[in-house]
């Protein structure tokens, strides 16, 4: 069994749909399946019963799912530990905007145990710039949220959050359940430095031009409401100040925790840690 078949296996296992497994191993679906089949026939045994809308794991599937990330954590530990005696292995890290996230701390932890030898550093980033510095070559690997210019990079969606308007705690809109971006049309929003990704800009202004102060870290945006009532929009579960209150928004698609790289880098330390990445924040 060859590495590159089993992480073929896992993605389909994961994921339960040949589709969505081809769209995170950036590749097209018919060789996923042939290599699937081809995994099948060396196991002597169906891996996945194949319906219409997915697949499920057989027993033998389950069986294999379990050796098969064995074998893979394994792997990437080796190739760690060589790259380690071959020198001091380093990956830098950008986490955008807020480090709270569980995700992030399961994600460490899970990194840490399987690359005990890499030496980690973390570029921390404000809003201005989703990829963190990616194309500045300031990092190997991203940890931002979806969408921006993705031009040159690879990006592999980890999770996606509701969306809701930070108000003031007083704001009559404040007691609403559910509120809609055109309730906001009159209301100040923060805005990004100019220069700022069009796209990103776009996201967090609700899809069309706003007025309001410039802001670049998270802090700032809170201020912002609490000091001149602007509002903003921010993903739902964040502890916020007695003094704010977030309401979720009806019609606004969710924002995307993401792993992003540069396209074509071929660093197994970046595609171990995105692996690692995307079991933590299934959880």
């Amino acid at each position: 069994m060859e590495l590159r078949t089993l992480r073929y296996f896992v993605a389909v296992a994961e994921e339960l749909h040949f589709g969505r497994a081809a769209t995170r191993l950036h590749m097209s679906q018919p060789p996923l399946s042939r290599a699937v089949k081809q995994l099948e026939a060396e196991v002597g045994a169906l891996l996945f019963a194949r319906s219409p809308t997915g697949v499920t794991l057989t027993p033998v599937g389950t069986v294999l799912l379990d050796e098969a990330r064995a074998l893979l954590d394994h792997a990437d530990r080796v190739r760690a530990r060589v790259s380690a005696a071959a020198g001091a292995a380093t990956l830098t890290i950008g986490i955008l905007g807020d480090g709270t996230d569980p995700g992030v701390s399961r994600l460490a932890a899970a990194y840490r145990r399987s690359h005990p030898g890499i030496d980690i550093r973390i570029r921390d980033t404000d809003l201005t710039d989703p990829t963190c510095g990616l194309r500045a070559g300031l990092v190997d690997v991203a940890l931002s949220r979806a969408p921006f210019d993705e031009t040159a990079l690879t990006v592999r969606v980890l999770r996606a959050d509701p969306v809701g308007v930070v108000l003031r705690a007083d704001d009559p809109l404040a007691i609403r359940e559910g509120l809609r971006l055109a309730e906001l049309n009159d209301r100040r929003w923060f805005q990004f430095p100019q220069g700022t990704d069009p796209v990103w800009q776009s996201y967090w202004n609700g899809g069309r031009p706003r007025e309001g102060p410039v802001v670049r870290a998270v802090q700032e945006c809170l201020q912002a409401v609490l000091w001149n009532g602007t509002v903003g929009l921010a993903p739902l579960g964040h502890d916020l100040p007695a003094e704010l209150a977030v309401v979720p928004l009806i019609d606004m698609p969710p924002s995307r925790v993401v792993a992003a790289w540069n396209a074509g880098d071929t660093n197994p330390l970046v595609r171990s840690f995105v692996e690692t990445a995307t079991a933590a924040y299934r959880h």
